[in-house]
């Protein structure tokens, strides 16, 4: 067996065999007898070639099996694991993962940092000083009392995708849904919780761009997490507008423990948190319905509960408490206002240039080494068919360094200003569930 002839299947449109597959992963991640421009050879064959539903269930399973699988069975409660492809103002982890904890719920997630326009979580809680290294068993312990960690991918966890998607992402060989689809599994598989939550962002603020695509991704993770036999729910929501009104890092953290404090920043966030929610605690059988969900979730939020839970939980995992306390993790050096040049219903023509200008502000990185300037972003006075008067602020710019007027500029150009309402868009498009 050898690489070329692998290779030359692929571009052949041939399907390669288990034997193949787990060759290319352990040769090339491990023995490295393979080389980047033989491993990018065929990957490119695969983006155009694509793999099927047992190529691509193959590829998962020696990329999980390249590293450790977790076992927390001797921790009592359900364990679940809540994942998002990313999008533009995404803190949902930072907000769902206390709440959920609040009902027993044992909370086992892995993270990782932003990249090009989508912020990351890792990014967003290092606002906070939180360390996300874990080791020596501390996420057992974290799992057992507050009942939830985050964690950054390490070289003991499918340390076989760290490799492959690292040169996935200097290659052009990120946009494919089976290369997608088996990265992000044998991450979740690894945790080896016992029901995992998927969040597929779909519009012009994700990857997916359109829901067919998202919905082929949706099918092919849900298919592999199938044939492992694990308890999996997976959603399609939209990103053709921004997730609330905070984009960046320390303004996002911000933005979450304002939630917990019963000050939700948008309907819109507070919508698709109560749904995600109450779609775990239904399918994990705390809860019987949506109505009753919504209303312990309420409960959760209004007896402080939720903060006092995230609090905990920082502080468990290192976090700056004198900086939470203080409010300082979010303080910028400068400001800029953006009024509106006419009066009207307010838009944004793209969620993905509006994460370009935090990026630009500081917020965001180019590549993996880039530092970040936590203090950057976005606060978005108007979102989507709001209504603005003539000179009112539409948007608040915020970064540690001056702010330039071709940042502003670019976020001018963005602006829709109508007349009348605008299209909505749904909160959730559709889910896909293997629970029975």
């Amino acid at each position: 067996m050898n690489i070329i002839d692998i290779i030359n299947k692929k571009r052949l449109k041939q399907k390669l065999t288990t034997a193949e597959i787990v060759f290319f992963v352990n040769e090339y991640t491990s023995k490295k007898t393979i080389t980047d421009y033989q491993a990018a050879a065929l990957l490119m064959a695969i983006v155009i070639n694509g793999m099927d539903e047992q190529e691509t269930y193959d590829l998962t399973k020696a990329m999980l099996d390249s590293g450790d699988i977790y076992d927390f069975s001797k921790i009592k409660g359900i364990k679940i694991d809540k994942h998002s492809t990313g999008g533009i103002g995404d803190k949902v982890s930072l907000i769902l993962a206390p709440i959920c904890a609040c009902f027993g719920l044992k909370v086992a997630k892995m993270s990782g940092r932003g990249l090009g326009f989508t912020g990351g979580t890792i990014d967003k809680l290092e606002s906070i000083k939180f360390d996300f290294n874990l080791k020596n068993g501390e996420e057992f312990k974290l799992l057992n009392d507050p009942g939830l960690f985050i964690m950054c991918q390490t070289d003991r966890i499918a340390p076989a995708d760290g490799i492959i998607y690292a040169l996935r992402n200097s290659s052009g060989t990120v946009e494919s849904i089976p290369l997608i689809a088996s990265s992000v599994v044998s991450k979740k598989l690894a945790l080896n919780t016992d029901c995992i939550f998927i969040d597929v962002k779909c519009g012009n603020g994700a990857f997916m761009k359109n829901e067919q695509s998202a919905t082929a991704l949706a099918k092919c993770m849900l298919n592999i997490l199938t044939k492992f036999k694990k308890k999996s729910v997976i959603s399609i929501t939209t990103m053709e507008q921004p997730l609330g009104r905070a984009i960046g890092n320390g303004i996002e953290v911000k933005a979450a423990i304002d939630f917990l404090n019963g000050h939700p920043e948008a309907d819109t966030i507070k919508e698709l948190i109560y749904r995600f929610i109450s779609e775990i605690l239904i399918t994990t059988k705390v809860e019987k319905n949506q109505t009753a969900a919504f209303k312990a979730i309420d409960e959760v939020i209004k007896s402080k509960q939720g903060i006092n839970k995230f609090l905990a939980w920082v502080k468990a995992q290192k976090a700056d408490m004198k900086l939470i306390n203080s409010g300082q993790y979010f303080a910028p050096k400068y400001t800029y206002k953006i009024p509106a040049k006419t009066a009207g219903f307010v838009s944004y023509k793209s969620t993905e240039e509006l994460g370009m200008v935090a990026l630009l502000l500081g917020a965001g990185r180019i590549k993996k080494t880039d530092p970040i300037d936590y203090h950057a972003g976005i606060w978005l006075d108007k979102i989507h068919n709001e209504k603005a008067k003539k000179g009112e602020v539409l948007a608040t710019l915020y970064s540690s360094k001056p702010i330039e007027q071709s940042v502003i500029d670019r976020f001018n150009n963005n602006v829709i200003i109508k007349t009348t309402k605008l299209q909505n868009y749904p909160t959730i498009l559709k889910s896909f569930s293997n629970v029975k």
